[in-house]
């Protein structure tokens, strides 16, 4: 088959074309910037902008297949609305190129965030709402992204969702956000620990029930592709145990990371390093859902999340071969 990936140089992308040159398929692979990640892969690389109507008319024209991955991901609101941009209106331009070039299947990546967390004592599952305008600009914009596939779904686009939720895991050559963030753990880069956590799953899972999909996956349908809730205490401690150097493990209450934060946000700013706390990011991670289902998944498209023990040796192992684990 012929397959095209937008977000191709990010973490599941670069994992995606792996799995999908290695099964056969021919691989387009759509790359804004930087395509490190794909240069040891036979891969076919388009340099492009999802803001181009023309370009993406080119990039899809005779595939078989679209894997959607590229979104601006953001932790910290969209002054400049480039998130609302690329991850609404570049959805809408792939979707309009892909039902003009016949596309067969259309396979978007959103996110959980796209759903309303609340309230947390229930299971969330595809059934949830989505977020409302008074939600952050990421999960607005992901979530008016799915409202456009499925638009698309009941006219005439064979379409469907994957929602993952925090994705952690090996070939994170950015890297991620996650990926700094177990990063700076493990080099005592951040002072104290709040008490919450996410729901953490393995790229590698993500990636098989993607392909999986290509047969498997329903048009018109959600597919929840969660793993396990730990706290962030809980992944210090393993990623301590992986690594067998100290991490922090002290917990500060949500209040005194939120006092902190106009310090946080002004040593960024003279650093250039990314926070890893901001107002959107605290929240995250106090109102994370403990209850999310991936049922669906396991039994439409046969997902099965590993145990993160072995994910987090596992990306370890790579920082560590990669030369990661040295860079500060």
């Amino acid at each position: 088959m012929i397959i095209a990936v937008t977000g191709a140089n990010g973490h599941v992308g670069a994992n995606l074309c792996q799995k999908l040159v290695e099964k056969g398929d021919y691989v387009r692979a759509l790359s804004h910037q930087n395509d490190y990640a794909l240069k040891h892969l036979k891969t076919t690389i388009f340099q492009g902008d999802l803001l181009d109507p023309n370009f993406l008319e080119s990039f899809v024209d005779g595939v078989d297949v679209v894997f959607h991955l590229a979104a601006k991901i953001s932790i910290a609101g969209d002054p400049l609305g480039t998130v609302r941009r690329l991850n609404v209106e570049g959805t809408r331009n792939i979707i309009q190129a892909s039902q003009k070039a016949g596309v067969k299947k259309f396979i978007h990546f959103s996110s959980i965030h796209a759903f309303r967390q609340e309230p947390l004592n229930q299971t969330l599952d595809e059934t949830r709402e989505l977020v409302d305008d008074n939600a952050f600009s990421y999960d607005r914009s992901k979530a008016d992204g799915e409202r456009i596939v499925m638009e698309a779904a009941n006219n005439g686009l064979n379409a469907f969702i994957l929602s993952p939720t925090a994705i952690i895991g090996p070939m994170d050559y950015e890297p991620s956000l996650m990926g700094k963030a177990f990063l700076q753990l493990v080099n005592r880069q951040i002072p104290a620990l709040v008490p919450g956590g996410y729901n953490w799953v393995d790229v590698r899972d993500i990636v098989s029930a993607a392909i999986d999909s290509i047969n498997k996956g329903r048009n018109g349908e959600k597919y929840l592709l969660s793993g396990k809730w730990h706290s962030l205490k809980e992944i210090a401690i393993l990623i301590e145990k992986t690594t067998q150097k100290r991490t922090t493990q002290m917990e500060m209450p949500f209040w005194v990371a939120k006092a902190g934060l106009p310090f946080i946000t002004f040593h960024s700013r003279i650093t250039g390093a990314v926070p890893l706390y901001t107002k959107e990011s605290l929240e995250i991670i106090k109102k994370s859902n403990k209850l999310i289902s991936n049922s669906k998944a396991r039994k439409e498209l046969g997902f099965t999340p590993r145990p993160i023990e072995e994910t987090i040796t596992d990306i370890f192992n790579w920082f560590n071969k990669n030369d990661f684990l040295n860079k500060k």
